[in-house]
Order: structure tokens, then C-alpha cells, then sequence
């Protein structure tokens, strides 16, 4: 859907004329100051904006008007130019342009050209040319009787006079709409999260007087019906205070709509369409296209949706940096694509769309995808593995490599450096500033895709409150995938842990008291054997990996102000990064808002812990067997990490896969000694590429397993006509079982 842009130009005309008029009086200032660096700084940056606000709105005129201020204030920053009264008065004749230009905007909505004279001696003057008194470069024209400049009282070198093509226009008296600074907007919003929390309390006074109406609606029942001699006044009474409390409701009620639509049109101030930073990311892409001689087409959809203010500039940072790795160091060039057997053509794809109650923001390529080989490479020279544990990560863990320190992806692909910030600072801005996550899938030869999701605003979010540990916590609800009652029979026993089957895939339980070290209380079905009651578990999702956090009790959920925490202890959290912030419950008390990215490498410590305890219990197992080389296929994160740990437990090297396809090229490439495989997959299916497999002269004797939740004998029939050995339902998933099944399969082809 294509974006009108004008309905824009009235907010850019109002900031541009702000800028105009710090660039009017910092100049003015300037010539008495002229060494004042922080002074230069602020001059360059309106003239920076200014130029990118009009490029954005393709105001190309008052873009090269700025763009010529920019150049000479640069060389003004740097020390390549001294101030002077000639400069100076070009850069003021240049905000007495640009202020014409938006007066032409501001009536008709055009694209005022700019004055090339004007132009050309801001370029002479930045390269070190003395301008002459005149702009243009001629003699100045003859005075003429002119009124006095209301610009500026404060005395200033005097300007040259405004060539004749420009055409004077009337500026307007007033504007219908005015600059309101960001600051004041959160002022606005944080007055309406406190009315919010006070009607929230109102609610809950609300309840205590039903409670009370219906007591004394009791009472006068009971007087009537005994037939005392107060009948009547307790009636009259309780009537009274019923028609109290209902216009109670009624009054709290029509406030809350009321403060809904406030909270509604104050967020809307603060919100841009994304196309405010796509659109600057598509021009780079072109310009580093062309630059490293590259064919590159770049696609953008969902430029309408809009996103907080504050959003969307952190969001610009973290996709300046994936976009330059794509263009430099991803996409091959026009002779790499042809001998991969590619277009000469590169694509890169930026793509927005809703998702529950944010957004995703997805950046793919077609490139060469990441090198695991060079990561692995890169991680070991840094010390960040272990060497012995190299061979045997997953792809999903080596591609986790690049977030480390010191491992950018550009460092990790081209040896180039100091271009910018490393993924580790995209994955903490976007975790802990914005509170959101990155997620990456990249295949080798076929391209990456990095998938960044984001709320919706950081002013006001949603947020689930409930108790663990006898404490209270929040988690945000865009992280929160769905709320359960988990008995002791729906659960399987993983790598020493409880798992729950999830629409086809393990998801670890782990009770939020113990993950966070507090004093242990009844949760889980593990702990509630004697009783029967079922657990409440939060399943949080996270960079396409789930986790169920068995809570005590929910307590509410609303949108809140998220107060970031102070900075000493930012990624801190006593020391666990868990922690992302804090918000005000109507009764006063402080909660703390947990990060679920953290809670989910929390808990994979934990798992890996309980892992290594039971490859100590194997020792003697994995000691006796050979090391047999298994591959594992699922298209969930969590089941293949799962998984993974209980056979590597019991001495297994294994090797795992995010789909059917990915797992036929894994078999091609390598020799294994058996196959765990699910069934529902996107592209090749788990029937499919067992019975792929056995077209394979290396893999018609393999032993190969499906572990799937289909569970209709139709399914388990089809199974073992395409040629599986053993056919395992993951509702009924047993690890001995498994594992006694897997050793038999392979002690059957020793």
C-alpha cells in the first residue's frame, strides 16, 4: 500500500522551522564564539536533520539547500574552515533560503527548487574558497529600500540579497499545528498511566461497595421476611445505596472510555510509520550497492504501520547494521551469484507486519549465508568454546556466536572491521531499550534472515502480573504465548526435567521461584504429586524457543508504564540479567517487569547443568559404546535441543536439523549411524524423507526413528510402510524408552 506523504509535511515544516531558528541564532552566536565545538555540533545537526527530513519527504530543493550548509558547517566542525563573516553569511542566507522554500511548501505543496548560485559558493566555502560578498558569484545588485529583517534582534554580519528568481510569498500569520517536544508527550503519558493505576484502584473500591450493596441487600430481604418493625427504612436504605453503587459503575465507567481515548490519541502523537527509517535504508542499500559494484534490487513492505517514536530510532541503528553486512558482506557480486547458480541480481527484503500485540520486522537476503566454518573459527580464537564441543554445536548455537562480544558479523565474514556497531549491541538495544528480541535463520549458499520483533509503543505496554515464590513479577505480554493448567499426566521427563507436549514440540517446565533462587514453594505437577492440582504455567516465546514457567497465582493484566531501571543496574538484575524494568501496581507496591530472553538462557544453563549430571551417571555407558553419530530433524527449536541433550547425555554425537530438506542435505554430507525424525515439517515431511532416506544405498539399513504427536494408527501405519524401524508419539515420549529403543535399533547393525 503506498504511503501518502503529505499528510507529513506540515509536522516537517514545523521542526524545520525550529531548526531555522536555533541555526539563526547559533550563527549569530557564533562569530563571538568561535571555538565553541559543542556550538558547531548543534549547528551541524539541524542542518543534518533538516536535510534528512526533506530527503525522506522528497523535498529535494530544501535537501540540497541543506545539504550545502551541512558541507560547510562539517568543515567548520573539523577545523577546515575558520568562521567568518563572509561564511557566515552565507549559512544565514541559506536559512533565509531554506525558510522560503517551506513557505512554498507550506502553500501548495510542491518541491521548491533550489538557488544553484547559493548552492555553489556553500561548496566553494567548504572547500576552502573565501566567499565572496555575493553568493552568486556577481556584483551585488544596487540597495533597495527594504523593511527591517525581524529574523533576529541580535546583531549579525549582514546577509547577501536573495537572488531575484526567488518568488516572495506571504508566510502564513499562524500555523494549525505546532512542535510539541518529546519530552512533554512522555510528561502526558506518564499523568495518564498514574490516572489509569487510580481507577484501576477505583475498581477495586467499586467492588468492595457491590460487595457491601448486596449485604445490605440481604439484610432488608431478611427484615422483610421476618417482618420487623424496620422493614421498610432498611429497604428504603439499601435501595439507596444500590442506586449509589450503581452510579458509581456508571461514573468509572464512562471515565475509563474516556481515558482510553486520551491514552489512544496521546500514544498516536509519539507514533511514525516505519517508512520514516525504510526508506533511508533502501537508499543506502543503493549507495552501497554501487559502491561495491553489485547488482541489488531492495523490496520494502509495510511501510504504513507505525511504531513509537522511540521504537523506530532504535530500530533504525540495528538496521543500518544488518543491511550494511548484507550488501558488503552477504550478496556475492554479479560473477559469485552466476557461478552459484544465481540472478545476477541480489535481493534484500524488509518487510513489517502485525504480530499479537507488536510487530515483526523481518531483513532477508538471497546471499551466501552465514559461515559456520568462519564463526566457529573466529569463537575459538576468542576463547568463547570449548574446542573439544566445537564439532558437535548446532547450527542454531553457532549462529547464537555472533551476538557474543567482540563478534560481529562482519568481522565473522570479511575480516572488515569499524563499521559500525556489533550484533551484541543490536541484540541489548533491542532486548533492553526497545523490549524486544532478534532472531536470525540463515542457510549456507541460500541466504539469512534476521526477524526483529518489537511492542508497539515503550510508553504504555502490556503486562501480565502474577505470583512465584511468594513474590510478584510481570513479564511483557507480547512475550507471552499462551497461559495453561499442566497436570502431572501431561508431562514427560527430559534431560532430567519435566517437559510438556506443545502442538508438536517439547517445551521445558521449570518452576519461576526456582529459576530465580527464591525459597521454594508447591508448583508444578512435580511437586503437587500428592495433591492432584494442576500447575499454572506462563509459556513464554523468545527467538523461536519456548519455556513454561509454573507460576502460583495470575493476578492481572493491563497496560502499564514500564519504568527502565536505574542505570547501574541495567543488564544487571542481581547480577542475572533478568530484570527489564519496573512498574507501579494501584496498590502502590514495585514489580519487577523479567526479561524473557533472559529467563530462557536461564533455564538452558539449568538444562545444560542437569545434562552434565547425567553424562557423569552415563560415564560408564558412554565409555563402553562407540560413539554413534545420529541425526536429529525437527523444525522445533526446543525439541531438537531437547533432544539433543538426552543423547548426548548417554555418550551420542549428535547432529540436528531445522527441516526435512536441511536434514537430506545433512545425510548426504555426512555418514550416520541412525535418524530421529518428526513428521510435520514445512517442505519435506518426516514420511518423505525417511522414505527418501531409503532410496539411499548409505541409509537403507540406518536405523531410523519418528518421534511425532500424530498418533492415529493411519499415521503410524505409514510410518513403517516408508520404511522406519520404530514409531515414537511424543505425548507418550519416554526418555528410557527412547533410549533403550536407539540402542537396540543399533546393537541390531553393529
Amino acid at each position: 500500500m503506498a504511503l501518502d506523504l503529505r499528510k507529513f509535511i506540515d509536522r516537517f515544516c514545523g521542526e524545520a522551522r525550529d531548526h531555522l531558528t536555533r541555526l539563526e541564532t547559533g550563527l549569530a552566536a557564533l562569530e563571538g564564539a568561535p571555538d565553541d565545538p559543542e556550538a558547531v555540533n548543534a549547528l551541524f545537526r539541524s542542518a543534518h536533520t533538516i536535510k534528512g527530513s526533506a530527503r525522506m519527504l522528497k523535498l529535494s530543493g530544501i535537501c540540497e539547500t541543506a545539504h550545502r550548509m551541512e558541507d560547510l558547517l562539517g568543515a567548520l566542525r573539523s577545523g577546515q574552515y575558520r568562521p567568518e563573516p563572509a561564511g557566515i553569511g552565507l549559512l544565514l542566507q541559506g536559512v533565509d533560503a531554506i525558510a522560503a522554500q517551506l513557505d512554498r511548501v507550506a502553500a501548495d505543496g510542491g518541491d521548491p527548487p533550489a538557488d544553484p548560485a547559493l548552492c555553489a559558493a556553500l561548496a566553494r566555502a567548504a572547500a576552502g574558497e573565501v566567499a565572496p560578498p555575493d553568493a552568486a558569484g556577481t556584483p551585488a545588485p544596487a540597495p533597495v529600500p527594504t523593511p527591517t529583517p525581524t529574523h533576529s534582534p541580535t546583531q549579525a554580519p549582514a546577509r547577501p540579497a536573495q537572488p531575484a528568481t526567488a518568488t516572495p510569498v506571504d508566510r502564513p500569520r499562524a500555523r494549525d499545528s505546532v512542535r510539541v517536544p518529546l519530552a512533554r508527550l512522555d510528561e502526558l503519558i506518564r499523568l495518564i498511566a498514574e490516572v489509569n493505576r487510580v481507577q484501576a484502584r477505583q475498581r477495586r473500591r467499586l467492588a468492595q461497595a457491590q460487595a457491601l450493596d448486596r449485604a445490605a441487600q440481604a439484610l432488608a430481604s431478611a427484615a422483610a421476611a421476618a417482618g420487623r418493625p424496620d422493614e421498610t427504612q432498611a429497604q428504603t436504605q439499601a435501595q439507596a445505596l444500590h442506586h449509589l453503587v450503581r452510579g458509581l459503575r456508571d461514573d468509572l465507567l464512562a471515565q475509563e472510555q474516556l481515558a482510553a481515548g486520551l491514552n489512544e490519541r496521546a500514544l498516536k502523537l509519539r507514533m511514525l510509520p516505519l517508512t520514516t527509517v525504510f526508506e533511508p535504508a533502501t537508499r543506502m542499500v543503493r549507495e552501497l550497492a554501487r559502491a561495491a559494484a553489485k547488482e541489488v534490487r531492495c523490496e520494502v513492505q509495510g511501510g504504513e504501520i507505525e511504531l513509537d517514536r522511540q521504537v523506530i530510532e532504535g530500530l533504525g541503528e540495528a538496521l543500518v547494521q544488518v543491511l550494511r553486512n548484507a550488501v558488503d558482506h552477504a550478496l556475492e557480486d554479479p560473477a559469485g551469484r552466476r557461478a552459484a547458480g544465481k540472478p545476477p541480481l541480489g535481493q534484500v527484503r524488509i518487510a513489517a507486519r502485525h504480530a499479537g500485540g507488536g510487530v515483526e520486522v523481518e531483513v532477508s537476503d538471497d546471499g551466501r549465508g552465514l559461515n559456520r566454518e568462519r564463526i566457529i573459527a573466529r569463537a575459538l580464537a576468542k576463547g568463547l568454546i570449548d574446542p573439544a564441543r566445537a564439532a558437535a554445536l548446532t547450527d542454531d548455537q553457532v549462529w547464537e556466536l555472533i551476538y557474543a562480544p567482540g563478534l560481529s558479523t562482519s568481522e565473522i565474514i570479511t575480516d572488515l572491521s569499524g563499521r559500525g556497531v556489533g550484533m551484541d549491541v543490536i541484540r541489548r538495544t533491542i532486548g533492553e531499550d526497545l523490549h524486544g528480541t532478534v532472531s536470525l535463520v540463515s542457510r549456507p549458499g541460500a541466504g539469512t534472515s534476521f526477524t526483529f520483533r518489537l511492542p508497539l509503543s515503550l510508553a504504555v505496554m502490556r503486562v501480565l502480573l502474577f505470583e512465584s515464590g511468594g513474590q510478584r513479577f510481570g513479564l511483557a505480554a507480547q512475550h507471552v504465548v499462551e497461559l495453561i493448567r499442566v497436570g502431572a499426566s501431561d508431562t514427560v521427563t527430559l534431560a532430567g526435567r519435566p517437559a510438556l507436549v506443545l502442538r508438536n514440540e517439547f517445551v521445558p517446565l521449570i518452576p519461576l521461584a526456582e529459576l530465580l533462587g527464591l525459597a521454594p514453594r508447591p508448583a508444578g505437577p512435580d511437586h503437587q504429586r500428592g495433591t492432584g492440582a494442576p500447575a499454572l504455567a506462563v509459556v513464554i516465546g523468545v527467538r523461536q524457543a519456548k519455556l513454561g514457567l509454573l507460576v502460583e497465582r495470575l493476578l492481572d493484566e493491563r497496560a502499564m508504564v514500564i519504568k527502565p531501571l536505574p542505570e547501574h543496574l541495567r543488564g544487571a538484575g542481581s547480577g542475572t540479567g533478568l530484570v527489564a524494568g519496573l512498574v507501579v501496581t494501584d496498590d502502590d507496591q514495585l514489580v519487577s517487569v523479567l526479561q524473557a530472553a533472559g529467563l530462557l538462557d536461564a533455564a538452558r544453563r539449568a538444562r545444560g547443568a542437569a545434562a552434565a549430571a547425567g553424562a557423569a551417571r552415563a560415564r560408564t555407558h558412554a565409555e563402553r559404546a562407540a560413539p554413534w553419530q545420529v541425526l536429529v530433524v525437527d523444525d522445533s527449536l526446543n525439541t531438537r535441543e531437547i533432544v539433543k541433550e538426552v543423547l548426548e547425555a548417554y555418550g551420542y554425537r549428535v547432529t540436528t536439523a531445522e527441516d526435512g530438506l536441511a536434514g537430506w542435505q545433512k545425510a548426504l554430507g555426512g555418514r550416520f549411524d541412525a535418524v530421529l525424525t518428526d513428521v510435520e515439517m514445512p517442505g519435506l515431511d518426516g514420511f518423505a524423507l525417511t522414505a527418501r532416506l531409503r532410496t539411499n544405498p548409505h541409509y537403507q539399513t540406518t536405523p531410523i526413528v519418528i518421534i511425532t504427536s500424530r498418533e492415529t494408527e493411519q499415521d503410524k501405519r505409514r510410518g513403517i510402510e516408508v520404511g522406519a524401524d520404530a514409531y515414537i508419539v511424543k505425548g507418550d515420549f519416554d526418555q528410557s524408552g527412547l533410549l533403550d529403543t536407539l540402542r537396540n535399533l543399533l546393537g541390531e547393525h553393529e
